[in-house]
């Protein structure tokens, strides 16, 4: 409450502050904006019986069961920075670029941004096609699809240009801002829901809605623990001398946080944990028997939640590793290190340093690793323990909600600083 006192007598951080919360209301009305020609009920009815697609529903804050003109959310623009995030580590001449500074990062940014279109066309279009496989949506001509796609498209690049002038504004990411926005929007239906389940006279479900509440804040508080966590490893500057003068050597640490990989191999796991689920919808209506029944077969496994959780949580860990390994390169940190005449004390520069650190965080991430495995799953286990479904935000959510307001109010906490040094 100090915090947000301070931030009100500065006028241009409050200014910033009331624009970007009223750019967060715009992008709520913007999701509440339904395409014609959709069974509302039927279609909520749906999002709420299958994991998968609720999980799809919550990320997207809600568009997909109001059948909204921001169908696909911020989705196709996320896919797109994942695609090109990835390629600049593979596509030597993408890499160069991102180290030529603002301008090479521009421009990939600028290919991000076009590359979304068509992603959120084919993902439109897709999900479309399978809502009315469900029979959700009724037959379409040739005119109405392309209204809904460009209405489709046109929410999600709204959506992608308001995320893009919170961000410029200085108080968050705009994107992560969105999306946790989406997921606390629903958090009111799912207390109801929870809500209506009490009875006085009934005594388990008031011990299993406490037990509930209980791991959401011992959730809450592990996930604080391991966003704000982070391993210093000491670094030395060796003494400088310049004609006369001798400077003395400098301690400092080298950060290693511990969770590097942040929220995206849940996401990268959860993509591809759609795939087979989303195949098998499509093709259960084939005109080959034993392939509808091998599509049935698989949609019904992946609705088992032991085998859809225990898949899940291997997935999140092999990503975990996977994308720690593409964003933390030993080997360039032992170079600029070097570069610089710093070193590890104990430890030769060189290869023996990038032995070191390649061991810490291979350590650090089985512990992020299996945190994110666990934060994935936690939905499953919770109805497992508790017997209560009807609070759809999970640990991803939590995850992505907790992180957010951390990083926000970060942001906030350093402009703050730069006013109290500004008064100076």
């Amino acid at each position: 409450m100090n915090t947000l006192s301070k931030i009100w007598e500065y006028k241009d951080l409050r200014n910033k502050v009331l624009v970007v919360a009223g750019l967060l209301v715009l992008t709520r009305i913007v999701a509440h904006i339904p395409l014609p020609g959709v069974n509302l009920s039927e279609l909520q009815a749906f999002f709420s019986q299958n994991q998968i697609f609720g999980l799809l529903n919550m990320f997207s804050g809600g568009t997909m069961s109001s059948f909204s003109i921001a169908l696909m959310g911020v989705g196709p623009y996320i896919t797109s920075s994942i695609v090109f995030q990835l390629l600049t580590m593979i596509v030597p001449k993408l890499e160069e670029m991102q180290k030529e500074g603002e301008a090479g990062r521009n421009k990939i940014n600028q290919w991000t941004r076009i590359l979304t279109v068509p992603l959120a066309i084919i993902q439109g279009y897709s999900m479309l096609y399978l809502l009315h496989s469900q029979g959700i949506i009724p037959s379409w001509t040739l005119y109405q699809l392309i209204i809904m796609l460009i209405s489709i498209t046109a929410g999600t690049m709204v959506l992608m240009w308001i995320g893009e002038i919170i961000t410029e504004k200085g108080i968050g990411n705009g994107l992560s801002l969105i999306i946790s926005v989406g997921i606390l929007a629903q958090l009111p239906t799912s207390i109801r829901n929870t809500a209506s389940l009490i009875s006085v006279a009934d005594t388990t479900k008031i011990l299993e809605l406490i037990l509930l509440v209980l791991i959401i804040v011992l959730t809450v508080g592990v996930i604080v623990l391991i966003t704000e966590g982070q391993r210093n490893i000491p670094v030395s500057y060796a003494r400088k001398s310049r004609g006369f003068h001798s400077y003395s050597s400098l301690n400092t640490f080298l950060p290693i946080r511990v969770n590097t990989a942040g929220v995206i191999p849940i996401i990268f796991a959860m993509s591809l944990m759609i795939i087979p689920g989303v195949v098998g919808k499509f093709l259960e209506s084939a005109a080959s028997a034993w392939i509808a029944r091998a599509a049935t077969t698989t949609v019904n496994l992946f609705n088992n939640n032991l085998f859809y959780g225990s898949l899940y949580f291997l997935l999140v860990v092999a990503f975990t590793y996977f994308y720690t390994a593409v964003v933390f390169k030993p080997d360039q940190i032992a170079e600029n290190l070097q570069k610089q005449g710093g070193f590890i004390p104990g430890i030769r520069p060189g290869n023996e340093t990038v032995r070191f650190l390649s061991n810490i965080i291979v350590r650090i991430t089985l512990t992020s690793s299996i945190f994110l495995g666990l934060v994935a799953v936690l939905p499953y286990i919770m109805q497992a323990v508790t017997n209560i479904n009807t609070l759809v935000i999970g640990g991803t959510g939590i995850l992505i909600v907790v992180s957010v307001t951390i990083e926000t109010m970060n942001q906030l906490q350093a402009q703050l600083t730069m006013h109290t040094y500004e008064n100076y």
